[in-house]
């Protein structure tokens, strides 16, 4: 008697596990990220919660120029530079640890990049930086930007709506000493310092 072959099951694509976090800054580590940009979905205050990784938290968002508004970008860099002149700790409510604009062409049309590290979630930092922007008077590069919304010091939810839609997940993330905060990196240098002028008075 012929036996009927019973069609196997197509096998389950188990969920992206993220990598253990054992928070030891001695050793180097990477995180490879699935494209959504998240290993579970999450449901943050504006959209998925993406994850800490070795390098902290961050985001990039791509986004076109506006025609004619490049040099306005370029101005608004110095404007930034200018503030940090002024006070150093201007930006400290965002808890950064580099931030980084380029500029480039696609084709005929000029695009900008934002990149950040930072210490708080992508949900904190994007209302820190609505909060900071209303707070110094100093406007947001962003209006440079097409289809960024001209209401988005009244309407923040705006604000972020464009940052979620224009972020671009990273898929690789490294962190040489993981983990580790800007507050304890700049700790860790002031207690360097205490100590190199403490061996000074001694010789």
């Amino acid at each position: 008697m012929a036996t009927r072959a019973i069609p196997k099951s197509a096998p389950l694509k188990p969920e992206p596990v993220a990598p253990k976090q054992d928070n030891d800054w001695t050793r180097p580590a990477a995180m490879a990220i699935p494209k959504e940009g998240y290993f579970k979905f999450e449901q943050g205050n504006y959209g998925p919660v993406f994850p800490r990784t070795p390098a902290c938290y961050g985001f990039s968002i791509l986004a076109k120029v506006k025609p004619g508004r490049e040099d306005a970008i370029r101005d608004h860099g110095k404007a930034i530079e200018k503030a940090i002149q002024g006070d150093p700790f201007y930006l400290a409510p965002l808890k950064l640890h580099y931030l980084k604009w380029l500029l480039f062409d696609i084709g005929n049309e000029k695009y900008f990049m934002y990149q950040g590290i930072f210490d708080t979630d992508f949900d904190k930092y994007t209302d820190d930086a609505v909060a900071l922007f209303n707070k110094s008077g100093i406007s947001t590069t962003f209006e440079n930007l097409e289809g960024f919304p001209e209401d988005w010091k009244t309407r923040p939810e705006g604000f972020i709506k464009f940052v979620r839609d224009h972020h671009c997940p990273s898929f690789l993330e490294y962190g040489e000493y993981p983990y580790v905060s800007a507050d304890e990196v700049k700790k860790a240098l002031k207690l360097k310092k205490a100590f190199s002028d403490a061996l000074d008075q001694m010789q």
